[in-house]
């Protein structure tokens, strides 16, 4: 208990932040998440969560990533006696497809066919869990992306780089997917992997709430 308060302690006084900058424990082991919060200067720490990520039976992609989110979440804070807990999931819609992490490089290549030369979404589901009470708020951010018409060449191309097995729709937009992007309507970051604007607006929400109860 008392080296997670000094934990936090530390995190609180390291550097200036906006009131609503509540120090995170993220529960991801996601480098694409980490990055996003380190680059905003947001305070953190990150464990993952370790929670079965299979899509439930008829379930549809909002539900999918808002219900992962916060298992994801739940299954940190309630390992933790204090803390403000961040749990995310992504994934992209074509076509009526919910397209998750390619099983292999041939599941790769599927994905980015179905994506080539047009408009899909990404879809992420966050969620904040305080430790202490297990209080917790959901959110979703969509973001629509659009694929230029890319040959098979460049899918193998971008296949065989070996960074797209991991990512929903088997590409990274920060990475070499960008030579295929024509337009993004909406939070660039959604797609990165974390809509931070909507992790801040849910979390000075999340403490106001909590401030105002007597």
């Amino acid at each position: 208990m008392e080296n997670e308060r000094a934990s936090q302690a530390a995190h609180a006084a390291a550097a200036p932040r906006l009131e609503g900058m509540t120090p995170l424990i993220l529960a991801s082991s996601s480098p694409r998440r980490t990055e996003i919060l380190t680059a905003v200067g947001w305070p953190f720490e990150a464990h993952a969560a370790g929670v079965d990520e299979t899509r439930l039976a008829g379930e549809g992609p909002e539900d999918f990533v808002t219900r992962l989110a916060r298992a994801k979440a739940e299954a940190v804070a309630g390992s933790r006696l204090f803390g403000l807990v961040l749990g995310a999931d992504t994934t992209v819609l074509v076509g009526g497809e919910i397209l998750e992490k390619p099983r292999d490089a041939d599941d790769a290549r599927r994905m980015l066919r179905r994506l080539a030369g047009r408009w899909h979404e990404v879809l992420t589901g966050v969620a904040l869990v305080r430790a202490e009470t297990g209080r917790a708020v959901v959110g979703l951010e969509r973001t629509r992306v659009r694929f230029a018409e890319t040959s098979d060449e460049e899918i193998d191309w971008h296949v065989q780089t070996g960074d797209v097995l991991d990512k929903a729709g088997a590409y990274a937009i920060q990475g070499r997917a960008a030579l295929f992007i024509e337009a993004i309507d909406g939070d660039y970051w959604n797609v990165v992997g974390l809509p931070v604007r909507l992790v801040y607006e849910l979390a000075r929400g999340f403490e106001a709430e909590a401030e105002a109860r007597p």
